[in-house]
C-alpha cells in the first residue's frame, strides 16, 4: 500500500484526498492519500521521508520551498522553480508542477484570451504567468509589494504594485493569491478591483470551494467568473499519473476523480 499526502498552511480545507482517493479506490490501486499541514516549508523534505510518502502534492505556501527541497527538478517546473507535485523516486525527491496545464485547461471554456492580468506574485502566479506566455498571451502582474515582481520581470510581464496600476484592459483577470481562502479579505484595494471589474471580460480565481469576496465582487456585477475547482481537477489528473506511473488510464482517472466532486 503506497501512501501520499498534500503538504500546506492550511491544508484541513483540501480536497486532493477525496479526489486522490476516490481515483485509488474505484480503479483498485493499492494507495492511500491524507493531508500534512506543514507550517515550516524547510522542513518539507524530512517530514515527506519521515511519512514513508510514495509522492505527494504541495499548496501554499510552500510551492517555492517544494521546488528548493527537490533533489531532481522536471519539466515545466524546472522553468519557473515552482512544485506542486513530488515522487519518491529511489529515495530521491522528484518535483513536477501541473498547476499551469490544470488552469489552461480550466479556462479552455473562455474564448479568445490574449491578454491576462494576474493578482499577486507568488508560485501560483509564477506558474501560471510563464505558461500564458508560453501560449503567447499578454500578461500584467499587480502586487501588493514589488519585492516579489523581478521573476515577472525578467519573463517580459507588465509588473505593477498597487500603487503604480495603470488601468487597461484584459480578458481574464486571475486571482492567485490566498486573500479568501481562510478570511473574507480582497487581493486588492476594493476601489482599484472595481476599477479592474470594470475593464475585463472574465474573473477566476484559484482558490475553489467557497464563493470568495473577489468573485463575489464579479457575480455582483454579472462578470462571467469561475472558482479554482477545475484548475484543482485539471492538476490533480495530471499529479494522479504522475503517482501511478501511468499505470492508469488518463481518462479513468478524469472519470473518477470528477465524480469525486460530487461528493
Amino acid at each position: 500500500m503506497q501512501l501520499f499526502s498534500i503538504f500546506g498552511n492550511p491544508v484541513s480545507h483540501s480536497r486532493s484526498p477525496l479526489m486522490h482517493n476516490s481515483v485509488f479506490k474505484n480503479l483498485n490501486y493499492p494507495a492511500c492519500y491524507t493531508r500534512t499541514h506543514l507550517e515550516d516549508g524547510t522542513k518539507l523534505k524530512e517530514t515527506f521521508f519521515a511519512l514513508g510518502l510514495s509522492g505527494a502534492n504541495v499548496t501554499v505556501p510552500h510551492k517555492e520551498a517544494a521546488f528548493n527541497a527537490c533533489d531532481e527538478v522536471r519539466g515545466f517546473a524546472k522553468t519557473v522553480g515552482v512544485v506542486n507535485t513530488l515522487i519518491n523516486e529511489n529515495g530521491k525527491l522528484i518535483g513536477y508542477n501541473t498547476d499551469a496545464d490544470g488552469f489552461m485547461y480550466a479556462i479552455e471554456e473562455f474564448d479568445n484570451i490574449k491578454k491576462i492580468l494576474i493578482l499577486g506574485a507568488g508560485g501560483t502566479a509564477k506558474a501560471l504567468a510563464a505558461r500564458f506566455k508560453q501560449e503567447k498571451i499578454e500578461v500584467s502582474v499587480i502586487n501588493r509589494s514589488e519585492g516579489r515582481l523581478s521573476f515577472f520581470d525578467d519573463l517580459d510581464c507588465q509588473t505593477y504594485t498597487w500603487d503604480t496600476f495603470k488601468l487597461s484592459s484584459y480578458d481574464l483577470v486571475v486571482n492567485t493569491t490566498s486573500a479568501g481562502l481562510k478570511d473574507e479579505e480582497l487581493p486588492a484595494p476594493k476601489e482599484l478591483l472595481f476599477s479592474i471589474l470594470k475593464n475585463t471580460n472574465y474573473i477566476a480565481d484559484v482558490i475553489y470551494g467557497k464563493l470568495t469576496p473577489f468573485l463575489q465582487l464579479a457575480h455582483d456585477k454579472n462578470i462571467t467568473y469561475k472558482d479554482g475547482a477545475d484548475m484543482l481537477l485539471g492538476q490533480g489528473v495530471l499529479a494522479n499519473e504522475l503517482f501511478v506511473k501511468s499505470t492508469l488510464k488518463k481518462e479513468d482517472i478524469k472519470k473518477k476523480m470528477a465524480h469525486s466532486f460530487l461528493l
